[in-house]
């Protein structure tokens, strides 16, 4: 199917920005994070004081709230629809703009759940909603738009390869924002090199260079060197000819062993 625009934007998810987008022509545009929650924290810590000060509702003793406690916490349930209100409107704005505005979209597999850990971070990280913004994406580029997305593994190591010459590091922290090169010298932000890289995977999807390029309509880029890693769900049975402790085999499998062996002779008889 025909799409309006060529450029494939690769987007590189961040704290501090929402977004990090860049197409295939190299331009890079930074969507701030608004931190909806951040700027209505203040509210929430009034107006949670004042409902810690008034009479609220019993469950052991089956007292009922009074009316004040109901009217100060309908406030304190006002801010927090507002700041959730806020947040999916930004969040459904961006997803519409790059969904409509491109053909092939790129972005990353974060690993929302695995990050929440971060004690330091999971609030931030909550109220960026990084997986809103996959969700609304996947639907988005699927049903409204003719659009292609890729979803690229969490362990591509977008950020560790270099976007000028493709050298990959083997370890770049957290804490280092700027990337620089040890071949070519490029020093260039950690997040506008992962964008870029993102958007090469793209452009590789699309003529059949990478490792998803021949599927539809939504392709997953697993690491380039070796399978990607995955968690055993099952304990590994043991071996059938271990048996009990001793040597001895259970009832159930001799009978089994016989009445096959029984059918074997009778069909080699036959």
């Amino acid at each position: 199917m025909m799409t309006k625009y060529s450029h494939t934007p690769g987007i590189d998810l961040g704290v501090k920005t929402l977004a990090v987008m860049a197409d295939s022509t190299g331009e890079i545009r930074t969507v701030a994070n608004p931190r909806h929650y951040d700027a209505g924290r203040r509210q929430l810590r009034r107006a949670s004081r004042t409902v810690s000060r008034r009479q609220g509702p019993d469950r052991r003793t089956g007292r009922k709230p009074s009316k004040r406690w109901e009217k100060v916490n309908a406030a304190r349930n006002k801010v927090h629809h507002r700041v959730a209100n806020l947040r999916e409107d930004a969040l459904h704005k961006l997803t519409t703009s790059v969904a409509a505005e491109y053909g092939t979209v790129v972005v990353e597999d974060p690993g929302v759940a695995g990050m929440l850990r971060n004690r330091r971070l999971a609030r931030q990280i909550a109220d960026a909603g990084f997986a809103e913004i996959r969700r609304q994406l996947d639907y988005k580029t699927r049903q409204r738009h003719a659009t292609r997305i890729i979803v690229a593994s969490r362990w591509y190591p977008s950020s560790k390869t270099c976007s000028g010459c493709g050298a990959v590091k083997a370890k770049l922290p957290l804490h280092v924002r700027t990337y620089q090169c040890d071949l070519c010298g490029l020093v260039i932000d950690r997040d506008d090199d992962a964008a870029l890289n993102l958007a090469a995977l793209a452009a590789a999807c699309m003529t059949g260079t990478a490792v998803a390029g021949d599927q539809d309509t939504t392709a997953v880029v697993s690491k380039p060197r070796g399978a990607d890693q995955k968690t055993r769900a099952t304990r590994p049975r043991r071996k059938a000819e271990a048996g009990r402790a001793g040597g001895a085999t259970p009832p159930h499998q001799r009978q089994a062993e016989t009445r096959g062996r029984t059918q074997a002779e009778a069909l080699t008889l036959g």
